[in-house]
């Protein structure tokens, strides 16, 4: 396959992940506020926590991924994501959740604008809009099915 495809379908796969983590979160809140014995309005300090993250490191993305290199950096960045995902899962208790929607945050940061990045520095300018319609796509899915999984996962 040619860059113009396999790129966008990569840098997709990573939006996919952060779009269906974010949106399953919101409704499988109240699940995990009860099993850490918490209650369900202070975690929303998770999706707190992992925005302002977000926020935090975006603007140094580029300049990462330019001092390390974008495919280091992208590959780096879909690890943390994996890993702090994980850790999100085996959390104890209201801090161990925190901490690792911090490092989700984190990982997210790098990961979508390099990833974007990296798609508009290998594939040909006259195949850039076809590229960035096929890695929109699959990314759009993660919000739709986010809700449902987030549900079916806690319930």
């Amino acid at each position: 396959m040619k860059s113009h495809v396999i790129v966008p379908l990569i840098v997709a796969c990573a939006l996919f992940m952060q779009n269906l983590d974010s949106t399953s979160l919101a409704t499988a809140l109240p699940a995990i506020a009860t099993s850490l014995g918490e209650q369900p309005l202070r975690l929303h300090m998770a999706i707190t926590a992992y925005m302002l993250s977000l926020a935090a490191f975006l603007p140094m993305s580029g300049w990462v991924a330019d001092r390390y290199g974008a495919r280091n950096i992208f590959r780096l960045a879909i690890a943390i994501f994996t890993l702090s995902s994980i850790a999100c899962g085996f959390s104890q208790d209201f801090h161990q959740l925190i901490t690792a929607r911090i490092l989700q945050g984190f990982g997210g940061a790098m990961m979508v604008p390099v990833g974007r990045l990296i798609l508009v520095r290998s594939v040909p300018k006259s195949e850039l809009i076809g590229a960035m319609a096929l890695m929109g796509v699959p990314s759009l899915i993660g919000p739709i099915i986010g809700p449902l999984l987030g549900g079916v996962i806690t319930y």
